[in-house]
This record gives C-alpha cells, structure tokens and sequence, in this order.
C-alpha cells in the first residue's frame, strides 16, 4: 500500500479518542479495513473527508490534541499553513500507517506505543514505556502468553519481545527499538491486557536498571510517584488493573495490604471495569466496598484483597443464598475451561452476525459422480509429479469462486450508506484449530488452478492450526465456505447457500446457486 481511499469516519470533531477506537474505514489495495486509534485524546479536526481518494501514505488526514477547550483553534487548519495555532501542541493523527495493507502486517501497530508518564514529584532516569500493540485490524486487547526477553536484556530492531494472544491468533511481538530492559510490568499468562496498557520500561543504559525496582504500571500512567519526562500521557482507560509482574509483587509484601474500607451501604459502587470484571468472576458483590483509588474508586487490588481475606457478599445478597443453592444444586460436576481470546472474539462475532444480519438460507443437492472419477484421475497425476492431492473442497472453493465472478453482485457486503462490491474473489475457508475457529484466505480464488488452490489451504490450514497464520492471511475475505468434514463416496452433496438479505435477493441467490452445482456436477467445465 502506497495510498488509500478513506470510506467513511467513525468519528466526528470533539469525539473523545482512545485507544482501541475506530477513526474510520479505509479502502488498500487488498481490501477494506479499520482504522484504529493508538492513542487517545479528542478529535479538533478531519482534514480529509468521507471519501477522500488516493490519500498517500503520511499524509495528515486528521488533528488529535490533549485539551478539548483546544478544538476550536484548529478550525481553519489546513495542511502547509505557516503558523501553529496557540493552544497546547496538537498530534498529528499517524494517517495510513495504523491502517496497513492485508499484503502486509502493520508496522506500527507491532512497535507497540510508546509514552513518557506526567511528571509528577518524583524523577526517574530517561526512559521509554512500550505498551500493548494492536496485533490485529479488530484487536483491543490480548493475552501475554510467554516474554522472550527479561529485565538487564539488550534488545535491537527485530528481536521478539514476547508471544501475545491476539483475537485471531498467537503471534510474536518484534521489537522495532533498541536499549535495555529496565522492568517488565506483566508476568507471563496476564490475560485482558488492553491495547495501549503499559507492557515495557526501556532504557538506554543498563546502569539505570536498579532505578526502576519498585516502577510500577500506576507511575508508567502518571500516578501517584509517577516518572517524570516530556511528552503526553497516552494510556488505555482501565488498564493499570492488570497482573502486574513478578517483581513487583515482591517488592510489595502482601502482609502490607489494608483490608478495603467500608462505604456505606446502598450508595452507587464506583470500580474500574476491570475490578467489576474479576468480582463477577469470583461472585462477590462491591456495594458497600471503599476502593484505595482516587475518589474511592474500586481496584483490581481491592477486589482481589477482598477475595483473599473471604469478604464481600455473594452476589445478590444474603437473602437469595437458599434460591442461590437452590439453583445450582442440580448441576453436574464439570471442568470449567477458561475462553481463549480467539474463541472469546468469535463468539460475540457470531452474535453479532446473527443478531444484526437477516439472513436467508437456499440449499441444493449436487451430484458429484464425475466430480469424484475427474478427482481420482487429477490425483493419480499429481502422485506421479509432486505428490500433491486434490480434496472435493478444493472444488469447491474453485466452483464456488467462478460462480461469483459470473455473480458478482454476491461478491458483495453490506455498509450503512452503500453496498460494495470487490473486484477480488477472496475465498475464507473454515478451519477448526485447537484454539478455535479461523478462516484464512485464499486469495485470486477465481483466477487459480485447482493443485495451486489445494496448495493454498492445506499451507494455510497448517498455519492456523499452528496459530501462525498473519494478520492479511485472515482479514478481508469476501465469501466464506464452511464443511462438516471428509465428504466419503456419496454420489450426491447438500450445500446450502446463505445470504445477507439486504446486499443478495432471493432470485440472485438462486441464480448463484444453480452456477454452482452447474459446475461441481460438470467439473471439467472449471479447467477451461
């Protein structure tokens, strides 16, 4: 990617920005994709509109400051103009950068951010803070799965900071800065970190290691004894509640805790989400509780403190512990398995997908005799040159793929003012790994052979089993296939097609469907 189109904003000027947001959506050169915002702030101005063609790469495409009393100063700001306005220095939104072609992984968003915390009254030796990067065009937040490096290692452009658990897939975090790591502020297995939470003290030399012993996330943030340094405080709302590192649980006995005090009760709990997420989990109730937070606001730290020392009443009161056992005494013993992010993301997907698209289903039963003795001969010709072989999903996706380039009006998605339809045949195929399901591409579906289809997806099956698979490798498919597994000797197959009713109307459907079977039961019409 070399330039863009901007589709549609997301957001409008005096929006807040945070981390995680969507600026807007942008048309590559692959696909189209979401823009997401590494940092937070509000936005004073859209310098190039609702669609906005051939925008380069670098170029400003909208002014993000830290004060929302600066927003009216930019309301003239154009590009090239020969003063800065007044108020607070703006940033500059990174343009496309943030919004990285499907070919290509994001470069920025694997750096991670950096920040510089508030001064407050202590000072600290020059350092960066690294936070958590977004690994994936709809991640807003990941699972630290293993550090490759520790506090005294170098580190240089390209060394793998850690594994992280995205919602699409495991992938490593590389490096794009050098120095020395002064401190890790997550352990190993810290689950829900938000993009933007602090992950990283880095330094430039390793004598000013010892100085961040007891550095915490809250001083990367600006807190209380934060570090002090130039620059902007950028950090995700709720992060500093994650796990915080080994050490630095050493450094803080928990002998030294305070139990929370009491608030009175029936008076409205004031709690990080965070906090209110690890009281769910454990089933006990914050009315009533007093956090160690500014303004009493409600910690992770507290709610754990409170777990540990057996406080908090369980969720809906005293009162309803007889309807409470009542309830769950039928229930069976069982393991209870822990969502991974992948199979946590698909979940609220498929909600989503079913509970805001009206979708119709059309299903058509296809015989496939000469599929299969076209299949055995192809096969038996492979076997004696490079040992490939082909699978009757092979002919699938390639059926299906010419279908929609005689359709292409199905080759098409649903937008709020538009329909698009894509000019590739994108194929994503369903492939059911250990952490879930995912559904990587094949790219050109249409314009492919069959042995270079069959290539395709055993590679990429292979890597999402593996938890491999790159970002443009599961983004910005344009028709998905899905089977129940190995098709046996049937001489017939049920497919069923199903539709956004909004973008495909019922006879178009039809129309695709009936292309379809045409080809899978006359199979060599697809190799002409």
């Amino acid at each position: 990617m070399n330039q863009g189109n901007i589709l549609e904003w997301q957001k409008k000027v005096g929006d807040t920005i945070a981390p995680g947001d969507i600026y807007c959506e942008v048309e590559t050169d692959k696909a189209s994709m979401e823009w997401e915002a590494q940092e937070e702030g509000f936005l004073a101005r859209i310098v190039a509109g609702n669609n906005t063609k051939d925008v380069p790469v670098g170029q400003v495409v909208a002014i993000i400051v830290e004060n929302e009393e600066d927003i009216p100063a930019f309301k003239d700001w154009a590009p090239g103009a020969s003063s800065e306005p007044a108020p607070a220095p703006a940033k500059e939104a990174p343009g496309h950068k943030e919004a990285a072609a499907p070919a290509k992984p994001a470069p920025k968003p694997k750096k991670g951010g950096k920040k510089a915390a508030k001064p407050t009254g202590r000072s600290w030796p020059p350092h960066e803070i690294l936070t958590m990067p977004a690994l994936s065009p709809t991640m807003s937040q990941g699972n630290i799965l293993e550090w490759k490096k520790k506090a005294g290692e170098t580190v240089a452009p390209g060394d793998v900071w850690a594994e992280v658990e995205t919602d699409k897939a495991s992938m490593e975090w590389e490096a794009q800065e050098e120095g020395v790591v002064a401190k890790l502020l997550c352990a190993d297995g810290a689950s829900g970190v938000a993009v933007g939470h602090p992950l990283v003290v880095l330094v430039e030399e390793g004598a000013d290691i010892t100085a961040f012993a007891d550095f915490t996330d809250a001083d990367a943030q600006g807190g209380a004894g934060g570090a002090a340094g130039e620059g902007e405080a950028e950090e995700a709302e709720g992060a500093k509640e994650v796990k915080p590192a080994k050490e630095a649980k050493e450094a803080k006995p928990a002998a030294s805790a305070k139990p929370a005090k009491s608030a009175a009760p029936g008076a409205r709990v004031v709690a990080s989400p965070y906090a209110k997420k690890l009281a769910e989990e454990a089933g006990v109730s914050l009315q009533g509780v007093a956090g160690s937070g500014e303004g009493g606001r409600i910690t992770a730290a507290d709610v754990r403190e409170l777990v540990e020392s057996g406080g908090g009443k369980p969720v809906g009161g005293a009162g309803d512990a007889g309807a409470q056992a009542a309830a769950t005494s039928w229930e069976g013993e069982g393991d209870d398995v822990a969502h991974s992010q992948i199979r946590r993301i698909t979940a609220q997907r498929l909600l989503e997908s079913k509970q805001t698209v009206p979708h119709y289903y059309l299903s058509v039963s296809v015989r496939v005799d000469e599929l299969a003795a076209l299949r055995a001969r192809l096969n038996a010709d492979l076997a004696k040159a490079d040992g490939g072989k082909l699978s009757v999903n092979d002919f699938v996706v390639k059926a299906s793929a010419l279908a929609l380039r005689r359709f292409p009006a199905v080759n098409a998605s649903w937008h709020a003012d538009y329909i698009r339809q894509y000019h590739d045949v994108d194929i994503s195929i369903a492939v059911q790994t250990p952490a879930g399901l995912m559904v990587p591409i094949v790219r050109d579906a249409d314009a492919k052979g069959l042995a270079a289809i069959a290539a395709d997806v055993r590679r990429l099956a292979g890597k999402a089993k593996e938890g491999k698979l790159r970002p443009e490798e599961f983004t910005g498919g344009t028709f998905t296939i899905s089977n129940l597994g190995m098709y046996g000797e049937a001489q017939f197959l049920q497919a069923t097609l199903s539709c956004d009713h909004r973008v495909v109307d019922g006879a178009l459907g039809a129309q695709w469907l009936q292309a379809f079977k045409g080809y899978l039961e006359n199979p060599a019409s697809m190799l002409l």
